[in-house]
This record gives C-alpha cells, sequence and structure tokens, in this order.
C-alpha cells in the first residue's frame, strides 16, 4: 500500500448518473484482488482534504498496458471531479487496500448479490470467476431501471438476475426474494450494496437451516482508508470493535448480525 498517481485513459457516464474512470494501472496495485479499494483524493489541491474510499471495478489491458476502473455514481463535488477527468489527467490513490473476496477453491456454483452501486466490485468478481470456468448468476437490485449495471457490459456467461422497487426492470421487489431462492443453489455467496441489504440477507440466513458461506463487502465512510482514525468501526455480534479498512471490507455476513 502506497500513495500514487494514476493516469486516466477514458471516463464515460455509463447509466443513469453512474459513471466509470479508466486508468493506468501502476504496478503498485497489481495485488488487487475483488474486493479491494483504494483512496481516491480528488480535486487540485487539498480540498477536498479527505479521500473517497472506491471498490476497484475491473481491469483491461489497453494500448499501453494494464488498466483499471473505478465505477461511482455521481454525488456531490468530489465525485463530479472524478466523472470530469480527460485522457491524461492525474488521479492521486492510495492503496491496494482492505480485505478482499475470498472465493472458495474447488467449488462450481457462485452467487452475487448487489445493490445499487454496490455492483462495482462485484463486476470484476464476476469476470475472475467465468475465466476460472464456474457458474456466476449475479443478482442486481436498485430503485429503478436506471440504477442497474448494463447486461450487454457483464461476461456473457454470468446468468442476471434484476430486481427494481418500481417494477422498471426485472423482478419488482428487492434483491432478497431472488438471494433466498437461489441460496439452496450456490456453493458460495457475495454481496456488496447498503447495509439495510445486509440486514435483511442475514434475516434470511438466520431463518433458513442452509450454512453456505456468504462473504459481505461492507460500505463505509471513512477519513483515513488505513486504521488510524477509526471512523469506519463497525461492532460484530460476538463483540469487540473492527475496521472496515483493514479488518474488512470483506466480513462474513453471519459475522456481523444477531
Amino acid at each position: 500500500m502506497r500513495s500514487l498517481v494514476a493516469e486516466a485513459t477514458e471516463g464515460v457516464r455509463l447509466y443513469g448518473d453512474t459513471h466509470v474512470l479508466w486508468c493506468r494501472e501502476p504496478d503498485e496495485l497489481r495485488p488487487a484482488r475483488p474486493g479491494s479499494f483504494v483512496m481516491a483524493y480528488v480535486g487540485e489541491g487539498h480540498d477536498p482534504l479527505l479521500g473517497r474510499p472506491m471498490s476497484i471495478h475491473r481491469r483491461r489491458e489497453g494500448p499501453a498496458g494494464a488498466e483499471f476502473a473505478l465505477l461511482f455514481d455521481v454525488v456531490g463535488r468530489g465525485t463530479a471531479w472524478l466523472a470530469g477527468r480527460e485522457p491524461g489527467d492525474p488521479v492521486r490513490l492510495v492503496g491496494p487496500l482492505g480485505r478482499a473476496f475470498d472465493p472458495r477453491p474447488q467449488v462450481q456454483r457462485m452467487l452475487l448479490v448487489g445493490g445499487g452501486i454496490g455492483c462495482a466490485p462485484l463486476v470484476w468478481l464476476a469476470d475472475e470467476l467465468v475465466a476460472e470456468g464456474r457458474e456466476v448468476t449475479l443478482v442486481l437490485g436498485g430503485r429503478t431501471e436506471a440504477q442497474i449495471f448494463p447486461a450487454s457490459q457483464l461476461p456473457p456467461a454470468v446468468e442476471l438476475v434484476v430486481t427494481t422497487e418500481d417494477g422498471s426492470l426485472g423482478e419488482t421487489g428487492r434483491v432478497t426474494a431472488p438471494f433466498e431462492r437461489l441460496l439452496g443453489w450456490c456453493d458460495q455467496a457475495f454481496a456488496c450494496g447498503p447495509e439495510p441489504m445486509f440486514e435483511a440477507l442475514n434475516g434470511i440466513l438466520r431463518r433458513s437451516t442452509l450454512r453456505t458461506p456468504v462473504q459481505a463487502l461492507l460500505e463505509a465512510q471513512m477519513a483515513c482508508g488505513v486504521g488510524i482514525c477509526y471512523s469506519c468501526a463497525v461492532f460484530p455480534r460476538r463483540g469487540g470493535v473492527k475496521l472496515v479498512c483493514t479488518d474488512g471490507p470483506m466480513f462474513d455476513l453471519r459475522d456481523l448480525y444477531q
């Protein structure tokens, strides 16, 4: 982990208010795995002062070598600044950070569940799992169609299940229904999204007799990203304090809630 400067190569609005920013990948980011994140520092000086924690969204091979992407909703001046990066512009980062997803070896059926922008790290995970020859079902949920990652941007081998609260795309409702339906099918599950989604998924696990492992990638506001400020503290059901930035962001979902 170190401070880096990455060069932007492409930035586009992908869907709704969601943008993707591609950058040349510094060698120091090579150890990153799906679920790893970076602290992105925006602006031209020290205002805003604090970085924005962002999951690494994807990797690809660009004309000049390896590139990585950040996927984000434009919700304020920091993300608006990122959305305005042009090819050649520098982006300051610290990373790679955090504990990434850990797919078990020699299991085949993988269930991925994302709420809103929680899809960001799951797309890269899907890329990796498909490349390994595993079966992947990806459940994506949002309030409306405008919050759903485009199916055309996914590997063809991924089975996509979409839920929207207003019924504008896919099933009407939330990701909990397909999660409960598919839990018995999968060998391992992975989730990323807002805390209410995790609480709802945990409720399903508590009612189920299945012991399917479920890894949760937590979203949290952070000031430092390296375990100094304690702004991302969580309190697991077994007691004590864990930090999303260093002990996570990946946790076993059953360890988080009563």
